[in-house]
């Protein structure tokens, strides 16, 4: 009864279009104060919360991306990705995933990778033929792949919850991250031959070379970004929220001194944007603490185990129905607060049928990743949709088809757990 009735109590709160942050902290006064337990024990819960080394990642991985975008790195990646795959026919929506996926390694965000590949990469598919709205829809899609490759804030979040090794889940997060972007690369190959559009001219041999080789010479300095981050954290050089500093550094100076794309005068405003973005979502993760210690003394997780434990005994129907809830849970609710939420309560669970922790959490990740592209909270829907100026309607159509594959995708990592755990062992 009380699970129903905060559900709906969500769907109101979001329906009044009350800020996500907002309807989850009302929900726990509400809760607290309903059961006669002081409210002040939210705020004490709230500050523990943030109160941690591990999320101080958050802000400056924004903030990297945010300079990244500004600085002229991601249009590098872009014409990186371009050069290697964009001489296919439907190479171009193709190089659109691929520069999503190396964007990914350096952003941790799934808005600022559909934001920063899709102001470059949308107008360039629709001047070559591409459908205004599937260019929107593809872009939208491969953005999710912004919290899925390492680094990611959402694994940052599920290993700070659930205690588990954040370097050994961004490892975890590489195989299930390539399979997805290669999938959709794939697919957008397909889909131009099916439907004739991003007709191309034939390249010799050296010419792909030769443009490949001078488009990565002009990003080397970009492509170094991902391989000092990631290869510091993986030799334990530096943890990785101490990643997140070297991230904001190197793009300052590579950005401001190198590429010079970056003006000091406009660095005041990126720093306040990358802010504001930053204490919105601390305020989610805040606030679904104090909705999470509501749920832990109303017994709600133990309540939500025993009534999974007497669906069923078999692993395989466990995984099904909690991707069913995931994805569901996706729809309505931020990725942040939804793993802060639901990780305590369904991770023991899952260790209970034998599902290594690591592995639950790239299911719980890539599930509610793909919430950032199904309405009506998709935030990569909106922001896709703003670039390629249309309705967030018109994108439905061409979306159902990437969602029906990611969907593939999730079944394929949720069955083959070596995916998630082959680099890791």
């Amino acid at each position: 009864m009380l699970i129903a009735q905060l559900i709906l109590g969500l769907l109101a709160l979001l329906a009044l279009t009350v800020p996500v942050g907002v309807a989850i902290g009302t929900l726990s006064l509400v809760g607290l104060w309903a059961r006669g337990i002081p409210v002040v024990s939210a705020a004490q819960t709230v500050f523990e919360s943030l109160d941690s080394f591990s999320l101080m990642a958050v802000p400056f991985y924004i903030l990297a991306g945010s300079i990244m975008q500004a600085g002229g790195i991601s249009q590098r990646l872009v014409n990186v990705a371009n050069a290697a795959i964009g001489w296919l026919k439907g190479g171009l929506g193709g190089a659109a995933v691929l520069t999503s996926m190396l964007f990914a390694t350096i952003s941790g965000s799934s808005s600022a990778t559909t934001a920063a590949v899709g102001a470059t990469t949308i107008p360039a598919m629709v001047a070559k033929g591409y459908p205004r709205n599937y260019a929107a829809a593809l872009v939208a899609a491969s953005g999710e792949l912004g919290v899925i490759i390492p680094p990611s804030l959402p694994i940052i979040i599920y290993g700070m919850v659930m205690n588990q090794s954040i370097a050994t889940l961004f490892i975890a997060g590489i195989l299930p991250g390539a399979i997805i972007g290669g999938s959709l690369i794939l697919m957008s190959i397909v889909t131009a031959y099916l439907r004739g559009f991003d007709n191309v001219s034939s390249v010799t041999f050296r010419e792909w070379i030769l443009g490949l080789i001078k488009s990565t010479w002009e990003a080397g300095l970009a492509l170094m970004m991902p391989v000092i981050i990631l290869g510091g954290i993986y030799s334990g050089a530096f943890t990785p929220t101490e990643a997140s500093v070297v991230a904001v550094v190197y793009g300052l100076v590579v950005s401001l001194f190198a590429y010079r794309e970056l003006r000091w005068r406009y660095l005041a405003k990126v720093f306040v944007q990358s802010a504001l973005t930053s204490a919105g979502i601390l305020l989610i993760v805040a606030f679904a603490s104090a909705l999470g210690f509501f749920l832990t003394i109303s017994q709600i997780p133990q309540q939500i185990g025993l009534w999974i434990g007497s669906l069923t005994e078999s692993p395989i129907m466990f995984l099904l129905i909690v991707n069913i809830l995931l994805f569901i849970t996706g729809m309505f609710m931020e990725t942040l607060a939804a793993i802060i939420i639901l990780a305590p309560i369904l991770g023991p669970i899952a260790s209970q049928y034998g599902i290594d922790p690591i592995h639950f959490g790239m299911v719980m990740v890539v599930n509610l990743a793909v919430g950032m592209v199904t309405p009506p909270v998709g935030v990569n829907l909106f922001i896709a949709c703003e670039v390629a100026r249309i309705r967030i309607d018109q994108i439905i159509r061409p979306l159902l088809l990437f969602l029906g594959l990611l969907i593939v995708n999730i079944l394929i990592i949720s069955y083959i757990p070596a995916i998630s755990l082959f680099l890791v062992r």
